[in-house]
């Protein structure tokens, strides 16, 4: 059996091998990028402060028209054993100065040169050398720029030096690695084996060895364990696989495989289809609605029921006397239920207390939340008749009850007061924030105890959960375990856990319109000429989305870059949204000023750069825009994800297009291709515009083709899935663990 055991653990030792070598394989051209990086970035900085060093006494001298001085002072600096050579050119871009090493091929970098840059890096007869430019300023005043040259012989041996070490070190490692695999297999896959044997299969033959119960008395635990070992399997197939593309149809085979015959219900403020009275009769229409998308092939798939607030003015005639509706119109698969709110009911509870209270709450925007005692009550009344129609609508006592966002932070606890079993998934559609910021409510603990009625809590960051567990811990009793971030409450068990929400990715066959061609039509339609620089914002007209800190960022852009004049728009597509309320009206009023005052300070005949829509656009409509535009700005002061970032990527299977990114998105900790920015910090976001405009296609098709990699992965079929797979394991979970209890129970009374 030893040596059995031995050839079977040197059989490890050469796939062992082989994996390390692949792996050095693989690490080593990183090694080499990394290296290249942190050299680029050494020289970047030495050059910024070489440049801003000769910025004054070149001032001093080209005022003195001194080309002597000039050239003496180039030859003293190019003395560093690393700096190869200085020119300046004037505003005409004419090479006025230079040292006599400066190569003549590189002339004032002009005629595409740009194109040809890569890290700054540039390939000459002479060599490989290092580029960089710094501009020439006096009062304001644009007076030419310094160029200058590093020479980059030495990173090619250091380079050299590093994979020899990082080489040795994989090879030391995979020895070592070998070895413990030997033993560990040697000493321990015996004892794994027969202790597997002795619960999976028992001892028939032996029921006494080393003292334990005979087979017969082992069948419970040991079904019971072949079940968690296919739970087991099953996670493992269903996990995050990467190879596998997350589809409608592999969402639908999931869940007839994990919640066959589970009932499962969905509670939204948004319907996923509104019927409206027109003179011809009733129309049936989809809301362009992120949260539709994700969770209509769910219910497609499970046959379900869809509770939502009736708002569209034929709702009641499409119904039946018990308020339902089959869905789709045209293949019917699920039921839609309608719950009816009042004029006071939906102003106390959406417009009120949701969206005046808890929305500038947890969106961190500068904005004072209100809150007024009538809007809770109104609040706390309709979560209650939402919760009342769920049990309504539940069949059996363990539906799966899916509660979407920040309208029904009650309704959990209300339902599971009602079916203690029910397995309950609340997501949280927007930001959560710190404690200190939530401790304004003067309901916090209503509105904690509420959510912790779920059995899975969703966020859309780790970075949100987080303040979630810390918002518990400072204002309830509860005991809350970190590591596995659960929250144990009144004898109830929360799982808080972050699903990113993302968009379906276009189907292969889905047609959209040529890029070129949508291109030439929008800026036809925008009177702006064929090669006129393009950026674009999409949001709802709300003071979280950053709009005016887009458009500061747009001035201050034309005033560094003002040939940029005349040459670049924004167009900002800004969907009407709460127009009722106050603070929504005067920000509107503040958005259409901004934007005209910049019009006026930069516009001149038929130019304008900021091109404001305060209009409703629909799907395509935005799409078109999405392939048009050379940019995409999103500035979000603060955002749970924000889809348009996803959405922008998914239109441009041209690979072309950068997208400008706020780092208070949940899409930012995904998106790193992005351009990321601080949307306060007005010249950062200037910068990141103008680098965006004069980005290379190259670095653009580099970008894009990872994000949208990224996004067709990691899609919004994914974002269910998991949801639901999660509470397939717990309902599982829960159901053999009582099987335990109840085999426990039966052999304790069997001892007595």
């Amino acid at each position: 059996m030893q040596s059995g055991a031995l050839r079977l653990s040197f059989r490890f030792i050469l796939p062992v091998a082989l994996v390390w070598a692949l792996l050095a394989y693989a690490v080593v051209p990183s090694v080499d990028n990394l290296t290249l990086r942190w050299f680029v970035r050494d020289l970047d900085a030495r050059s910024q402060m070489l440049a801003s060093a000769l910025q004054e006494p070149v001032q001093e001298y080209l005022g003195q028209k001194s080309p002597k001085r000039i050239a003496d002072l180039f030859d003293r600096t190019v003395q560093d054993q690393r700096l190869f050579a200085i020119a300046f050119c004037d505003v005409n871009g004419k090479l006025l100065y230079k040292t006599r090493t400066y190569p003549e091929s590189l002339d004032c970098m002009e005629s595409g040169w740009q194109q040809t840059l890569r890290q700054g890096m540039v390939s000459l007869p002479q060599g490989s050398v290092h580029v960089t430019e710094s501009p020439l300023q006096a009062g304001g005043k644009y007076e030419g720029k310094l160029i200058l040259v590093h020479d980059t012989s030495f990173i090619e041996r250091r380079s050299a030096d590093a994979r020899k070490y990082v080489i040795a070190l994989f090879a030391v490692l995979a020895l070592i690695m070998s070895l413990l695999t030997i033993l560990i297999a040697h000493f321990s896959l015996r004892g794994v084996l027969d202790a597997l044997k002795d619960v999976l299969v028992g001892d028939a033959k032996h029921p006494a060895r080393h003292g334990k119960p005979d087979s017969g008395s082992m069948q419970p635990l040991a079904g019971d364990l072949r079940a968690l070992l296919y739970e087991y399997s099953v996670d493992k197939r269903a996990g995050d696989d990467s190879s596998r593309q997350w589809t409608p149809e592999k969402l639908r085979v999931l869940l007839r495989e994990e919640l066959a015959g589970d009932e499962v219900l969905v509670v939204s403020n948004r319907e996923p289809y509104i019927h409206a009275q027109t003179a011809t009769g009733l129309q049936v229409n989809r809301p362009a609605s992120g949260l539709v998308t994700a969770v209509e092939p769910v219910m497609r798939a499970c046959s379900g029921t869809w509770i939502a607030h009736g708002s569209g003015s034929g709702d009641r005639a499409a119904v039946d006397r018990n308020d339902r509706v089959k869905v789709p119109p045209a293949r019917p698969s699920y039921t839609l239920r309608r719950v009816w709110l009042t004029k006071e009911e939906e102003q106390g509870f959406y417009y009120g207390f949701a969206n005046e209270g808890l929305w500038p709450l947890c969106h961190i925007a500068h904005v004072r939340p209100v809150f007024r005692s009538t809007d809770w009550e109104k609040y706390v009344e309709v979560n209650q008749r939402f919760a009342d129609a769920v049990v309504q609508e539940a069949r059996t006592d363990d539906p799966v009850v899916l509660v979407q966002d920040y309208h029904f932070a009650l309704l959990p606890r209300m339902v599971r007061e009602a079916l203690p079993k029910a397995t309950i998934i609340t997501f949280w559609h927007i930001p959560w924030p710190n404690p200190e910021s939530f401790g304004i409510c003067p309901w916090r603990e209503e509105i904690i105890e509420g959510l912790l009625g779920s059995t899975i809590l969703g966020f859309h960051t780790s970075y949100h959960c987080k303040n979630f567990l810390e918002t518990v811990d400072r204002y309830l009793e509860a005991r809350i375990e970190h590591d596995t971030s659960t929250i144990s409450y009144g004898g109830k068990l929360t799982q808080v856990e972050s699903y990113p929400i993302s968009i379906a990715w276009p189907d292969a066959d889905q047609a959209q319109p040529d890029i070129v061609t949508c291109r030439q039509q929008v800026r036809q339609e925008l009177a702006l000429p064929e090669n006129h620089l393009l950026g674009l914002g999409v949001d709802r007209l709300d003071y979280t989305k950053g709009i005016i800190e887009r458009f500061q960022a747009v001035e201050r852009m034309l005033e560094q870059y003002p040939n940029l004049v005349g040459k670049f728009s924004l167009l900002q597509i800004a969907a009407p949204s709460r127009s009722s309320l106050d603070e929504y009206q005067n920000f509107e009023a503040r958005v259409r000023n901004l934007a005209q005052r910049i019009n006026k300070r930069f516009g001149s005949g038929v130019y304008a750069p900021i091109l404001l829509r305060v209009e409703h656009h629909n799907a395509e409509q935005v799409n078109r825009l999405y392939r048009a535009a050379d940019v995409c700005v999103v500035t979000s002061l603060h955002d749970g994800m924000n889809l348009v970032a996803k959405e922008f990527i998914a239109a441009r299977d041209d690979e072309r297009g950068v997208l400008v990114l706020s780092q208070f998105t949940g899409a930012a900790r995904e998106l790193h291709e992005a351009l990321i920015v601080n949307p306060y910090h007005i010249e950062q976001s200037a910068d990141a515009l103008y680098r965006a405009l004069t980005m290379p296609e190259i670095e653009q098709r580099e970008r894009m083709r990872s994000m949208r990699s990224l996004v067709k992965d990691f899609n919004v079929y994914r974002w269910a899935g998991r949801m639901l797979l999660d509470a397939a394991r717990l309902r599982q979970r829960e159901r053999i663990m009582t099987k335990i209890r109840s085999h426990s129970r039966s052999s304790l009374r069997r001892v007595v």
